[in-house]
């Protein structure tokens, strides 16, 4: 594993700390607003793990949000007794973004827990479908991870299921660049060495969506790790 692979991981594993952290106190829960909960997750991250940078804001979706994409911003909504909870966070640990992202069940509808759980299974099967074959070019990822998705009964939400991660600031304008995305018309290898030579590092992002249209789910991890 090269130098930045290995501050890339252990930056995960500080996210996946925080996201604990995040679950043993509860922040996310009924009667709190999105914007009330991100907050709280600010505050707990700059306590208890020092981060003062995030590499972009903090969202949190509930509810019919989570069906959206990242750019949208809708409007502040109450978290309800039986809703659904996706967070993105992109917090900095010594120099480097950890885009992690996670979904929640406040209550036990079968369908939101059913969805939950997918995530996981997806997330897995597809970064295991890019481990046997990681020469596959962004295209032929990004069609697997929408063929899985649909295979369990989900949609597929996102504008792509993925991007480049590095040591920060990471250039937005890189980032968005066809051949720095897990999306359709990326034709390149994924681990073709970035111009410099040197390996590049993915993070995979599932966003699922129900087939009524009434909630979503997200989840978000290194692809290497």
């Amino acid at each position: 594993m090269n130098i930045v692979a290995e501050r890339l991981a252990r930056a995960r594993r500080r996210a996946a700390l925080l996201f604990r952290a995040i679950e043993t106190q509860e922040v996310v829960r009924s009667g709190q607003s999105e914007a009330q909960i991100s907050d709280s997750i600010f505050h707990l991250a700059k306590a208890q793990f020092g981060v003062d940078q995030h590499w972009h804001r903090r969202v949190v979706r509930s509810g019919p949000n989570t069906r959206l994409p990242f750019r949208e911003q809708p409007p502040d909504r109450i978290v309800e007794s039986d809703d659904i909870v996706s967070l993105d966070l992109g917090p900095v640990f010594e120099g480097y973004e950890a885009d992690f992202g996670r979904t929640y069940v406040m209550g036990s509808d079968p369908a939101k827990v059913r969805l939950q759980d997918d995530l996981a299974l997806l997330f897995d099967g597809c970064r295991s479908h890019y481990l046997l074959r990681p020469e596959m070019t962004g295209a032929e990822l990004h069609r697997h991870v929408v063929s899985a998705c649909a295979t369990r009964g989900w949609g597929f939400g996102g504008a792509h299921a993925g991007h480049l991660v590095g040591p920060f600031p990471f250039s937005r304008s890189l980032r968005d660049a066809p051949r720095n995305r897990i999306q359709p018309d990326n034709a390149w290898p994924m681990n073709a060495p970035a111009e410099d030579g040197e390996p590049r590092n993915w993070i995979l992002e599932i966003h699922l969506l129900d087939p009524t249209g009434a909630f979503g789910g997200f989840y978000e991890d290194l692809l290497s790790e």
